[in-house]
């Protein structure tokens, strides 16, 4: 049987908690051959986030270091499955959509799967100044980085876990999510973008609009001078050997 880890960053949601673990399919993904495991980041909260997110039957990571960022570094570290999920504990991610992403993933034989929210279908979903802040941000990455997603702060991937330990990941707060991506496509990894429904975000908005923008304005200018690292081609992190050796954009299907 195949194995997944769902990976979420979580800082004061336990409100959102018990309708975002009602939404992951096990049953759907144990059919379709995966044995799941839920983990849950807890980023340093107040208001009994880990404790209910155990209660509820995930195994939980506490990471007191506050940031999105640190919160990913701690959970992809102890992720133990083959291949790696992630998302928000906003409610905002369709985790429901998982099995389809998942199946997608493989019939391509990807490495790296990334999410695009941007589409005229979930403009409701998101305040419109977040969303020209998007767009604005993942036209700069594209353009120095010189690929085609679309959705640069997407926080919903499926990547294979060698892809993870292949990368050196520098940041601590919201610039993580573009800076998978980039390090992940720079690297050579086999990609692809899905569109998926992105829903209005439960409780309090934590997301500092201006800050965080200027900040993952800065580390996109940062990361594209940073020397990068291909894809391994040998040592026990290697790819499998059925798999093509050659790498790169698949378009989204």
């Amino acid at each position: 049987m195949r194995t997944l880890s769902i990976v979420i960053p979580a800082f004061n949601e336990a409100e959102n908690l018990p309708p975002l673990m009602s939404t992951i399919p096990l049953r759907e993904l144990e059919a379709a051959g995966w044995r799941t495991e839920i983990v849950v980041v807890d980023n340093n909260s107040t208001d009994g986030t880990g404790e209910l997110a155990q209660r509820l039957g995930a195994r939980v990571v506490h990471q007191p270091e506050r940031g999105y960022g640190n919160a990913y570094h701690a959970g992809l570290n102890a992720a133990s499955g083959d291949v790696i999920a992630t998302g928000d504990a906003d409610c905002t991610y369709p985790f429901d959509a998982l099995p389809g992403l998942l199946t997608e993933f493989h019939k391509h034989e990807l490495e790296f799967m990334t999410t695009n929210r941007l589409l005229p279908s979930n403009r409701q979903a998101m305040k419109v100044s977040h969303t020209v802040a998007n767009h604005f941000l993942s036209g700069i990455s594209r353009t120095l980085f010189r690929n085609d997603v679309r959705d640069s702060q997407s926080g919903m991937w499926i990547f294979r876990r060698y892809v993870w330990e292949r990368l050196n990941v520098k940041s601590g707060g919201m610039a993580f999510s573009q800076e998978i991506k980039n390090a992940a496509i720079t690297a050579g990894f086999r990609y692809s973008e899905m569109p998926i429904e992105y829903r209005p975000r439960g409780g309090e908005v934590k997301l500092n609009a201006l800050p965080d923008g200027v900040a993952n304005l800065r580390q996109l200018f940062e990361h594209r001078f940073r020397k990068t690292l291909g894809v391994p081609v040998v040592g026990h992190h290697q790819r499998p050997q059925h798999e093509d050796a050659s790498a790169g954009r698949l378009g989204a299907v």
